[in-house]
C-alpha cells in the first residue's frame, strides 16, 4: 500500500491510494437503490452516505448522534436538494437498539440493496456493553452481525424481486493483522485481566472479515444474489484514537502528511458498494479500491464458521 502511494501507482482497478469516493463512483448511477450506512454522522461514514446519495441512492443513515447526522444530511441537501437521506437512531453496542432499528426499518417496507457496516470504535479502555460483551467486539462485530442477520430476509427479497445484486460491505482494517495470537478469544472474550486495547480492536476487525467471508460462502451455497466483502479504508484522520492522547496528537498533526482524508477514506467503501467491476465478487478483501490479501487467519474458513456459531449464540 505504502509503495503504491509513494509511486503514485494505480492498481488493476484503475484507482489508487489517493482516489476519492467521487472519483471511484464517477458516472455510476445508484438511482432506485436503497442503502443503509452505519456510523454515517462523521468521517468516512458521512462521506460514504453523501457520495451514495449524490449518485441517486436512497440512503438511511444509521447513527448514535441524531443531531450530527442531521447536520450531514442538511449539508448534502444544500449541495443536492433532490438527494434522499433518512436519519435513524442506532447504537451498535446495544442489541436492543439494533433490534429496534431493524424492526423500524422493516416496518417502513423499504427495499434494501446495500448494507454498509461501517461504524466502529478503536482501542478504547476495557468496558462491557449493556449486554455484557467487551465493548469493541460488541460494537464492531456483534452489533453489525445482528443487524445483518435481522435484515437478510429483506435483502434477499429485494435482490430476488428486483433482480439486482445486493451488496454487504464490512469496513474492517489492516489492524486485523494485530489481533490476539489465537485470533478470536472465544473462551475469554470478556476477560479484563488479559485485555489489550489494540489486540481487542484487531480481534474485532478480524471478525469483520470472517463474517463477510462466511456470509459469502452461505450466499453461494444458497444461490442468493447477494455479495459480501470486507475492506481496509486506509489510515484516516479521524477521532478514533481519542483515548490515546499522544498517538492522537501525532495522528492529527504529522498524520496529515501521510493519512487519507475522509473523501479518500470512503473511496474503497463506495467502490465495493457500487462499482460494476465488483459485480459478482464475493468473500474478498479490498484496499485502495483494489483486491488485497488479508492475513492467513482472515482466510481461515473453519474459524469463520466457528465465529458464526459463536455470534449466533451471543445474539440469541
Amino acid at each position: 500500500m505504502m509503495t503504491s502511494w509513494l509511486l503514485g501507482r494505480r492498481g488493476p482497478s484503475g484507482f489508487s491510494w489517493s482516489s476519492t469516493a467521487d472519483q471511484v463512483t464517477q458516472g455510476i448511477s445508484a438511482a432506485g437503490l436503497t442503502a443503509i450506512v452505519t456510523g454515517a454522522s462523521s468521517g468516512i461514514g458521512a462521506e460514504t452516505a453523501r457520495t451514495l446519495a449524490l449518485r441517486g441512492a436512497h440512503v438511511v443513515m444509521a447513527v448514535r448522534s441524531l443531531p450530527a447526522a442531521q447536520a450531514v444530511k442538511d449539508a448534502v441537501l444544500a449541495q443536492a436538494p433532490e438527494a434522499k437521506l433518512d436519519v435513524m437512531e442506532l447504537d451498535l453496542s446495544s442489541m436492543a437498539s439494533v433490534r429496534a432499528f431493524a424492526s423500524q426499518f422493516i416496518d417502513r417496507g423499504l427495499p434494501l440493496n446495500i448494507l454498509i457496516n461501517n461504524a466502529g470504535v478503536m482501542a478504547i479502555p476495557f468496558a462491557l456493553s449493556k449486554d455484557g460483551i467487551e465493548m469493541q467486539f460488541a460494537t464492531n462485530h456483534v452489533g453489525h452481525f445482528l443487524l445483518t442477520h435481522l435484515l437478510l430476509d429483506t435483502m434477499k427479497k429485494t435482490s430476488r424481486e428486483s433482480n439486482v445484486e445486493g451488496r454487504i460491505v464490512n469496513v474492517s482494517s489492516e489492524g486485523h493483522r494485530f489481533a490476539y495470537q489465537e485470533g478470536i478469544r472465544f473462551d475469554n472474550i470478556n476477560d479484563e485481566s488479559v485485555y489489550s486495547s489494540f489486540g481487542a480492536y484487531g480481534q474485532s476487525k478480524l471478525a469483520n472479515i470472517l463474517h463477510a467471508n462466511e456470509l459469502a460462502r452461505r450466499f453461494q451455497e444458497e444461490n442468493v444474489n447477494i455479495t459480501a466483502n470486507s475492506l481496509h479504508p486506509g489510515s484516516i484522520i479521524t477521532n478514533l484514537l481519542r483515548y490515546h492522547s499522544i498517538l492522537d496528537v501525532l495522528h492529527r498533526t504529522l498524520g496529515k502528511l501521510v493519512l487519507k482524508n475522509a473523501e479518500q477514506g470512503a473511496a474503497t467503501t463506495c467502490y465495493v458498494a457500487l462499482h460494476p467491476q465488483v459485480k459478482g465478487v464475493s468473500g474478498k478483501y479490498f484496499c485502495d479500491s483494489n483486491l488485497y490479501e488479508p492475513s492467513v487467519k482472515a482466510k481461515d474458513m473453519e474459524l469463520a464458521k466457528r465465529l458464526w456459531d459463536f455470534s449466533i449464540e451471543l445474539v440469541t
